[in-house]
């Protein structure tokens, strides 16, 4: 995506210039707090740490602190443009820590070009940080700077420039090699281009089984090779014994092409001429030496990566550098050494095969990403980048002896790093592993959709049920051949097919028998088993399916109406109610109802509770439980307030052990320390709610809908209360995920549910 030079300096001007800020993480609000962060109780963490210095990673931000650090000397496609001027990059890669991996950053920019300078200026002002990612130097002096503070310096000291693309690359490389069919030992690598850059990519490459003299380096005055005599030691190590000069000369042959120089001096003809199924990475920015389509259009057989976001596999170094750092600073590594570096590359290699989250398929405009030509290297926003990179990056670190710190159980590092990004849901984790349990059969409708085909595999690739696929079975075929889905060995029934007419029969006599004294005849039974979700719920009701999922391309009620008809629901007095789960950083929220009652009396209300109470049981969780509404415990007299209070005696008067109170306004449901002040009559104390019930379907759906939209939070539902056997409905078009979530909580639901009555 191309931005215009207005657009990015309005991004960097408007409202608080730069990027980044300083925040406080401890309070601050009380002289107490005050004096406390500063005179004179800050003395006690200074007199520790004069006596231990390790306790400096105990009392201050060190341990999560990263100094990205630049002379402003090679800055992007820039150059030598000063500290200064190369600011707002090292402000970016601020953001990018932060973002990423919650690496907490300062920006240094030194106006220093010299080599002794620039090393004398960072170790001085290393004691401030757990690890420093040099930045923009430009080469050669990168490697001496870089190797000098290694040797001096007891943190992590990383020159990103050097290996962060060579890392990401490679990554690539591996996994290029094996779709092309290649052995890494046998392949001709010719890398245009004599930086930093190139030269850490070729040393890497070496490291991971490319042999050196396959490697053929190119600068600006063509081929490295011995009878040169401008070459510097670094340049040397790849100088070839050869007269060959130009790079079209170079290429013949070669099965990987790394570009790290200008644009457009790789020609089709050159990429025509280089070996079966070729790799081609063009990597400059933002012009790649050869553009994706004179690649493709060359050669059909071209593996190609750019540096590009608008193209399949960018090599970006945000893939990288935030990962590498958050495994190194967490067990407080003394450097970042070879072996981290390939245990990033192999992590990057093996998350790139793994299934694609429904989230980031989406995030590209992408309805299922494969591992395969296009989609060599993960995805800058892939959620599972730092609980993949980051372990591998410190058990490296552990293993080879830099770690000052060891982690013990991986499991909890892993749940602790999704914690600290937001991405960390107990809740569907739970609710997951207990349906891996004990599997149940769920009949999936519209299997002949994607998105549900899609789920239905994941799914059965994640052990959560045993699907059972209702639709088109030729239409499934066909989704599933051509998006590689593994799912045509399970069981496929095609409710219209001749084969299924004798079910239909089966199905629709049943059907009959419940409704032949609510106007019901036989042929209109039979035309109702050629709908999915009639069909699918007999399936239930007959002990063929334990549970059934459908919904997605019909509206509710048409999902709800087969339920209600056919298996008919739990209680005395015949209600149901919907529910949300709620997802947020403070926890799991159960909203109801959200989706079936329009105008409930008080005793649809009261029920309503009861019925989400006992699904919000099956949680493990406890339920609290606020009725809202918009006044406060009488405050106003008529109306919906009135219908809440009612349903609030009967419930304190029938159910006396029910943790519920209200009405109350919404604000005093989630503010427990609010609502303990103003009213301290309340049954709820002090308690944090986790349960709302509102008092009308509009008020639940509006709610539920906003926080879905405006904050940041994940909406898992509707789930159907009330109905006697496990049946749930999907919201029209839900997203892989959602539906997964939703196979989840049906097996859970067939696991607990007792076929009886509820008296209500």
């Amino acid at each position: 995506m191309s931005t215009n030079k207005q657009d990015a300096l309005q991004y960097h001007e408007n409202g608080r210039p730069g990027k980044i800020e300083v925040v406080p993480t401890k309070p601050y609000s009380s002289q107490l707090d005050l004096s406390l962060a500063y005179s004179p109780g800050v003395a006690e963490p200074c007199k520790e740490i004069e006596l231990n210095p390790d306790d400096a990673y105990r009392y201050t931000a060190k341990g999560n602190l990263v100094g990205v650090i630049s002379n402003g000397t090679a800055v992007l496609g820039l150059g030598d443009i000063g500290a200064t001027a190369g600011k707002p990059v090292m402000e970016g890669k601020g953001l990018l820590f932060k973002v990423f991996a919650d690496v907490d950053v300062f920006d240094i920019e030194v106006d220093e070009k010299g080599i002794d300078d620039m090393v004398k200026v960072v170790k001085a002002i290393a004691p401030t940080f757990g690890g420093i990612n040099l930045e923009d130097i430009k080469a050669p002096e990168c490697f001496e700077i870089e190797t000098r503070l290694q040797k001096e310096l007891d943190i992590p000291v990383f020159h990103d420039d050097q290996h962060g693309t060579a890392i990401i690359s490679a990554a690539g490389l591996l996994n290029a090699i094996e779709v092309a069919g290649k052995k890494i030992e046998d392949i001709k690598v010719v890398v245009n281009g004599a930086g930093a850059s190139a030269i850490m990519c070729s040393r890497l490459y070496i490291s991971l089984g490319v042999k050196r003299k396959n490697v053929w380096m190119l600068d600006s005055k063509g081929l490295m090779t011995t009878h040169r005599t401008d070459l510097n030691k670094y340049k040397v190590d790849f100088a070839q014994d050869s007269k060959l000069s130009n790079l079209e000369d170079v290429i013949k042959g070669a099965d990987m092409f790394l570009g790290l120089s200008k644009g457009n001096i790789l020609s089709k003809e050159m990429v025509q001429t280089m070996a079966d199924n070729p790799i081609v990475f063009a990597l400059a920015n933002p012009i790649p030496e050869i553009s994706y389509e004179d690649a493709i259009a060359a050669r059909p057989d071209v593996i190609v990566a750019t540096g590009r976001s608008d193209y399949p596999n960018q090599v970006n170094n945000v893939l990288g550098f935030p990962f590498i750092f958050r495994g190194a600073l967490d067990v407080r590594a003394r450097a970042i050494n070879e072996e981290m570096k390939k245990a990033a590359v192999y992590a990057l290699a093996e998350l790139a095969k793994k299934e694609v989250p429904d989230q980031v398929n989406a995030a590209y405009k992408s309805q299922n990403l494969i591992f395969g030509k296009e989609y060599i290297i993960p995805k800058p926003l892939d959620p599972r980048l730092i609980t993949e990179v980051a372990p591998a990056v410190a058990k490296a670190a552990m293993e080879t002896g830099v770690a000052r710190l060891d982690i013990i159980d991986w499991d909890q590092y892993k749940i602790d790093l999704m914690k600290r990004m937001g991405i960390y849901n107990k809740l569907v984790r739970d609710i997951r592993t207990r349906a891996k349990s004990d599997k149940k059969r769920i009949v999936f409708s519209d299997a002949d959709s994607f998105k549900v085909l899609k789920a239905i595999e994941v799914v059965r690739s994640q052990n959560i049920a045993e699907p059972i696929l209702l639709g088109d079975k030729q239409k499934i075929e066909e989704i599933a051949n051509k998006n590689n889905l593994n799912v045509l060995d399970l069981q496929i029934i095609d409710n219209k097919s001749k084969k299924a007419a004798k079910k239909r029969a089966e199905y629709a006599e049943i059907l009959y028998q419940k409704r032949q004294r609510k106007g019901l005849n036989k042929e209109e039974a039979l035309y109702q088993m050629l709908d999915q979700n009639y069909f699918g719920v007999m399936m239930v009701e007959t002990g063929e399916a334990d549970g059934f999922l459908g919904g997605f391309s019909n509206k509710y009620a048409d999902t709800i109406r087969p339920a209600l008809q056919i298996s008919g629901t739990n209680n005395t007095l015949n209600h149901i109610a919907g529910m949300y789960i709620v997802m947020t950083k403070k926890g799991p929220f159960f909203f109801a109802d959200t989706t079936v009652n329009y105008e409930p009396s008080f005793r649809t209300l009261a029920d309503t509770t009861l019925l989400t109470v006992n699904e919000v049981k099956k949680f493990n969780i406890d339920p609290v439980v606020a009725m809202v509404s918009y006044s406060n415990f009488g405050s106003t007299r008529d109306g919906s307030p009135k219908r809440v209070r009612e349903a609030v005696k009967y419930l304190h008067d029938n159910y006396p052990s029910l943790l519920v109170d209200g009405e109350m306004q919404a604000n005093y449901a989630f503010n427990a320390e609010l609502r303990s002040k103003r009213f301290p009559f309340s049954k709820l104390g002090d308690k944090d709610v986790n349960t709302i019930i509102f008092p009308s379907l509009s008020s639940g759906n509006i709610a539920y809908k906003m926080m879905h939209e405006l904050g940041q939070v994940e909406i898992i539902g509707p789930i159907l209360l009330g109905i006697r056997k496990p049946i749930h409905v999907l919201q029209q078009q839900s997203s892989v995920r959602e539906i997964v979530d939703m196979a989840a909580i049906t097996v859970v639901d067939a696991q607990t549910k007792k076929d009886q009555i509820i008296e209500l």
